[in-house]
């Protein structure tokens, strides 16, 4: 499959974006374990056009992490197409339109998935973006406001229409937030739409190996996203290229694997966002690759509160002395 002018062969993998977790740490070690695609967290096109720090910040990203898009959210025409021309700038593969978090501060004010009640502001918003830019612009986005207004097989062919090269969807409504089960079927039937040209991504759900297979195999999608399922697992796209390539499951990392990996990605955190920073925003990663060992929750507390990164190490050194040999 072609993505934002990369060849990406088949069954590609994408990495969700998901606020105060796809940081260019996280982005970094994902890249390690065979992800196709990525995407920063999402950037609200307000704060990038106030010049706000944090928004700036997510604008940052590294040659090795390409093909990588920059997300960007809001509601109002004219501050989405200038953070679109900011986000270029940054020289990303592509652009991420996000008409989909659920969250109720941003959906509520129109922005987000909250843009499912306006498709035609969603469309003309979407349009406006595209011929702004020079480089692709893609969206992500769910089925509908709710389950009486799954618009999203023809809103998809709508924004085809605009000028977009990709469109993800996640297999909910917004009022699911992330509950329930996620429904795939309308993202087969988007797929399946003779109309529909341009590469179609789904996302919900994909937990396991087996999931990501039955995605490609039964709905047809072209490329598959996994969201929540990294967090504390960023092998899980390891596992899933094994799967596909292979029909076999591959084994767990071992508890040595996984210190491996958190001094790694401890390390990454620090050199890109400083020693406080860094230390800080991997307190739920650390506690995340750790989360299945049995009466942890001395050392867990330990990981969580600690601000000095070689003591942190130290700690990692010590948790895999104690459990190496049995996990």
């Amino acid at each position: 499959m072609k993505f934002a002018g990369t060849e990406l062969g088949d069954y590609p993998l994408f990495l969700a974006p998901m606020e105060d977790v796809t940081d260019p740490s996280f982005r970094y070690i994902c890249k390690e374990f065979g992800v196709d695609v990525l995407y920063t967290e999402f950037i609200s096109s307000d704060g990038l056009i106030r010049d706000a720090k944090k928004s700036l910040a997510k604008l940052e990203i590294f040659p090795y992490e390409m093909p990588i898009g920059i997300q960007i959210y809001g509601h109002l025409m004219e501050p989405m197409i200038e953070a679109a021309k900011m986000a270029e700038s940054a020289n990303p593969a592509f652009i991420d339109i996000n008409f989909g978090c659920p969250v109720s501060k941003i959906a509520n004010r129109g922005a987000g998935s909250g843009m499912m009640r306006y498709p035609d502001k969603m469309v003309e918003i979407t349009r406006e973006v595209v011929k702004a830019v020079k480089i692709p612009v893609t969206v992500k986005t769910r089925l509908g406001w709710d389950e009486n207004s799954k618009i999203i097989v023809e809103l998809s062919e709508r924004l085809q229409d605009v000028g977009i090269s990709a469109i993800t969807v996640h297999g909910r409504t917004r009022a699911q937030l992330y509950k329930g089960i996620a429904d795939w079927t309308l993202i087969g039937e988007i797929k399946r739409n003779p109309r529909m040209k341009i590469p179609v991504i789904g996302n919900g759900d994909i937990t396991s190996p087996e999931g990501a297979k039955e995605a490609f195999d039964r709905y047809g999608v072209d490329g598959v996203m996994i969201g929540r399922a990294t967090y504390g697992k960023p092998w899980i796209f390891r596992e899933v290229k094994h799967y596909l390539k292979t029909g076999e499951l591959m084994p767990e990392p071992s508890l040595i694997e996984k210190a491996d990996i958190a001094r790694r990605h401890l390390l990454k955190s620090v050199e890109v966002k400083g020693e406080r920073v860094g230390v800080l925003e991997m307190r739920r990663h650390l506690s995340a690759y750790f989360k299945a060992l049995p009466d942890f929750k001395e050392h867990r507390m330990r990981l969580v509160t600690e601000n000095d990164y070689r003591e942190v190490i130290n700690l990692i050194n010590k948790i895999e002395d104690i459990y190496g040999n049995r996990f």
